[in-house]
Order: structure tokens, then C-alpha cells, then sequence
């Protein structure tokens, strides 16, 4: 998995929730982002700026986040983001610590590999997962999941059950797709002419 790193400054939290809610306002208006680090034992509060976190947000990869709060350095990977209902900008970021030897759940981008059957006889594939989420130690975790369909026919579909990747435990739900081979209108006309 490729790293990624992204700089914030520690800020302390107000006592009283309506100062928070202020604070937090001011900040956005500074074009930064509130951030919490979870994971270590201690909860951290920082601000990271808009543009610090583009390139790990905006992006189909997924990252080792090197965290530098203050010239503290540690490893984390993107827990949870918020965004605005209307505007789409960043909102609140969580970041996870990593620790080496504890598992870690995160989402991991799908790639689809091979010409699937069904798409030779006139079908078309759709990739209905984008990600899958994944349990396992950080290093273990690869940048995606490559998936081969060749076998799949009209009509069929890949469910996170039917596969396996080593050293990954999958916490997607077992039923869920991951992707189908169609039918397409011209499929279904060409079975239906091969039929009478």
C-alpha cells in the first residue's frame, strides 16, 4: 500500500459546546479541516487544510497515512469523512492509528480482470461493488482486489463469497455482488432467435 503525507497542527477542544461549535466554524472559514486520531489510547484534535487533504480524499487509491501533527510523527489510515450536504467540501476527517500487530478493517478498490464469457456473447459487465471492505494487518492489505471474470456467463454474478485473497478475512456481506454479467436487449433477442 503506498503512503501518503499529511501535516496538521494539535488544537485544543473548548469545554463548553457552544465555544466547540464556534471554534470549529472559524477554522472551516480559515479554509481547514477539523481532524481527530483515534487508535493510540489518546483521542488527538488537529486541523489539516483543505488542499493538505486532496490528494488522499479526491483519489481511488487507498493510503498509509504518515501523520505529522506538530512534528509528532505516526502512521494512520482514513477512518471516516464528512462531507457538506450541498457543497461537497470536507466537513470533519477521522484518522485511525495503526498499530503493527492489530488487524484493521478498511474498504479496498476492486479491479476486474479478463474478458468475461457473458460479454462475448453479447452481454455487458457491470462492476456493481467499487470496494470491498477487508480485515487484516496493515501491510497485508493491498492497493486492490483483482477479481478475474473470464468464466462468468450471461447473466451470472461474482459474490464477495465466491472469492478469497490471502491473508484477508472479507467483511462485506457475504451476498453482496461484486459484478454481473447483463443482459443486453441485443443478447436477449440473438438467445431468443437461437430459441425458436
Amino acid at each position: 500500500m503506498k503512503s501518503i503525507e499529511v501535516k496538521g497542527t494539535a488544537r485544543t477542544i473548548a469545554e463548553r459546546s457552544s465555544e466547540q461549535a464556534r471554534a470549529l466554524k472559524e477554522i472551516r472559514k480559515n479554509g481547514g479541516v477539523p481532524c481527530v486520531l483515534y487508535g493510540a489510547g489518546e483521542v488527538v484534535h488537529f486541523t489539516v487544510t483543505n488542499e493538505g487533504l486532496r490528494n488522499l480524499v479526491y483519489t481511488s487509491h487507498i493510503y498509509v497515512v504518515d501523520l505529522d501533527i506538530d512534528g509528532k510523527k505516526v502512521n494512520a489510515i482514513l477512518k471516516d469523512i464528512q462531507f457538506h450536504p450541498v457543497k461537497d467540501n470536507i466537513l470533519h476527517v477521522d484518522f485511525y492509528q495503526i498499530d503493527e500487530a492489530k488487524p484493521i478493517v478498511m474498504e479496498v478498490p476492486v479491479q476486474l480482470e479478463g474478458l468475461a464469457e457473458g460479454v462475448k456473447a453479447g452481454g455487458k459487465l457491470a462492476l456493481q461493488m467499487r470496494k470491498i471492505k477487508v480485515k487484516a494487518l496493515y501491510n497485508a492489505i493491498p492497493e486492490k482486489l483483482t477479481v478475474n471474470v473470464s468464466h462468468l456467463g450471461l447473466g451470472k454474478t461474482v459474490k464477495v463469497g465466491e472469492l478469497s485473497f490471502e491473508g484477508l478475512e472479507l467483511i462485506s456481506a457475504k451476498e453482496a455482488v461484486v459484478c454481473a454479467v447483463k443482459l443486453t436487449r441485443a443478447a436477449r433477442g440473438a438467445a431468443a432467435a437461437a430459441g425458436k
